[in-house]
């Protein structure tokens, strides 16, 4: 369906999104008008669409259990905002999937992602951080934290669950960042997804054939006992949402969230002579960081009449969970990072049937690196001053390209 015969109104000199943000911690200057509005148009940049975008916290949620919107990237209208290549519409896991098909394939995978499963996995976590920190401590600051520590660290977590050997993680990150960077061509973005579900395809068949004491295996496992079927894209769907999402999105948020508790050290202080604040902490840097914001991408399947507007069937929507993160409503004093807070209300791990499937994975590897990092390190301090880091703009998962730090030796 074109624009026009969707009925979105056409704006002469659109500026393009996504918008800049201020301040790492901060939404773009533009989303003040736009959450007056609740629901308002924007032109996206690449494809020059022209979408609906919904920044009220209500009205987000209203959206996200609303069986009138599609997750599915399949429809003309999606809302990329980056040129797109084919297999961004077709290789996708269960994320962009609806109804039937969406609750099968995430029920199967959640086997893997219970609370308590996860919660199994702390002490292994607790070594790997641990490790990390000692490797990142025995060299001579100012070190690129992001680099060596937050990037490595869920990495580590992700290809030990799955069993891929450690000589494989570079391309992970090599091709994560293809796959989620905000410049990446779409020649780049698409020879990343070949070549990792080529390898995704051989890990399952080498699984198959010699399965050992890793998460994949277990899974196989675990279905064949229950008697429940499932089949090779099944477990396809799991992999790819562990490496694509499991290590960019708490990578992103550890630098992110480390570098807004540095810059607010009130609130650190709080955190050194309380450790029981860490879990609070993490909800409330996640709440502020959002590095999803612009993740939450739908498409109407039906006209649908919100916040004084009329959605068309066929029109694409971007649900901005920063904006929604900082409604005054329902967060008193949004702006301000007040770690006591931790209200598990916000919007960063989505909302809904597409709630992140990994959410009580992220939570267990942050609450484990903030209160081991700053325990061990509690001199740690940006070794650049904070506007001078380079950032994440216009990429799927908001966040530093680096995080230099130093400490006393």
């Amino acid at each position: 369906m074109s624009n026009a015969a969707s009925g979105l109104r056409p704006e002469e000199a659109a500026v393009t999104f996504p918008y800049t943000r201020q301040c790492p911690f901060s939404p773009p200057s533009e989303y003040a008008a736009m959450a007056e509005e609740d629901v308002s148009q924007v032109t996206l940049t690449g494809s020059g669409l022209r979408i609906w975008t919904v920044t009220g916290y209500a009205t987000i949620r209203a959206l996200l259990t609303d069986p009138r919107v599609s997750a599915s990237r399949k429809h003309d209208n999606f809302p990329f905002y980056f040129i797109a290549p084919p297999e961004f519409r077709t290789e996708t896991s269960f994320i962009g999937y609806d109804g039937e098909d969406h609750t099968r394939t995430r029920r199967k995978a959640a086997l893997t992602f219970t609370h308590r499963q996860v919660q199994r996995l702390r002490p292994r976590i607790e070594e790997i951080v641990d490790e990390h920190l000692d490797r990142m401590l025995a060299m001579e600051p100012p070190v690129d934290m992001h680099r060596v520590f937050s990037l490595a660290v869920p990495m580590t977590v992700i290809c030990e669950l799955l069993g891929i050997p450690q000589d494989q993680h570079d391309f992970f990150i090599r091709h994560g960042t293809a796959l989620l960077g905000g410049h990446s061509s779409p020649e780049e973005r698409q020879a990343a997804i070949v070549e990792v579900n080529a390898y995704v395809n051989d890990l399952i068949r080498l699984k198959k054939k010699e399965p050992g004491d890793d998460l994949l295996s277990r899974a196989m496992a675990d279905y064949e006992a229950s008697g429940e079927e499932y089949t090779d894209r099944d477990l396809f769907n799991m992999v790819r949402l562990l490496m694509n999402g499991g290590h960019e999105t708490t990578a992103s948020q550890i630098s992110l969230g480390t570098a807004c508790l540095l810059e607010n050290p009130d609130q650190l202080g709080q955190l050194l002579a309380d450790p029981s604040l860490t879990k609070p902490a993490v909800e409330e840097l996640v709440r502020i960081a959002t590095i999803g914001d612009t993740a939450i991408p739908r498409v109407a399947l039906e006209d649908i009449e919100i916040a004084g507007q009329t959605i068309r069937a066929g029109d694409g929507i971007l649900c901005l969970g920063l904006a929604g993160n900082r409604d005054p409503e329902v967060f008193p004093e949004p702006e301000k990072l007040i770690i006591s807070r931790g209200s598990r209300k916000h919007l960063g791990f989505g909302h809904g049937v597409h709630h992140c499937i990994g959410a009580d994975l992220a939570r267990l590897e942050l609450e484990i690196v903030w209160s081991k990092l700053f325990q061990r390190v509690p001199g740690l301090r940006l070794a650049r001053p904070l506007e001078d880091l380079p950032r994440k703009e216009g990429a799927v998962i908001y966040g530093l390209w680096e995080l230099p730090v130093t400490w006393d030796v």
